[in-house]
């Protein structure tokens, strides 16, 4: 008889961050950490605000120092901010968590900038675990004017 693992099995084995080594023959779903990744993406919400001279980027990031947060620009035109909250280390002997809610690991975010976005003019200010990515506009391509051609009287 094969061995049937249950999906509790699974999230039982990601809560007690059993080694992938020792789980990963045993069943045959994404990797534990490519999972965490897409976990990560989808549970750090942002809000995107569109100013007349700018966009910004508004991220919580509640017990994260602004040097753990790296913000960069790919492929010319996709903003990403990720880091890392780490887990605080504090277990003395007889002291142990009874409750963990709070999400730790890995975070990312990805946007695609708007084609007027100035990839030179980006600011990221972290204030309060809230983090503001200012990306600014350029400015308006000028109108061409129409070319007037002098008229020759032959």
């Amino acid at each position: 008889m094969e061995f049937v693992r249950f999906p509790i099995v699974s999230i039982l084995e990601d809560m007690l961050e059993v080694p992938e080594e020792h789980n990963e023959k045993s069943r045959n779903n994404p990797s534990r950490a490519y999972m965490r990744d897409a976990k990560a993406m989808a549970a750090t919400p942002a809000d995107v605000i569109e100013h007349p001279s700018s966009y910004v980027f508004v991220v919580d990031m509640p017990g994260i120092k602004g040097e753990d947060i790296k913000v960069q620009v790919e492929n010319e035109n996709v903003l990403v901010v990720s880091g890392e909250r780490q887990r605080e280390n504090k277990e003395n002997e007889g002291v142990k968590y009874v409750r963990m809610e709070r999400r730790m690991g890995k975070f990312m975010r990805k946007f695609q900038l708007p084609e007027n976005a100035d990839l030179e003019k980006i600011s990221a200010v972290c204030h309060d675990g809230v983090l503001k990515v200012t990306v600014q506009k350029l400015p308006p391509p000028e109108p061409k004017k129409p070319k007037t051609i002098q008229v020759q009287v032959g």
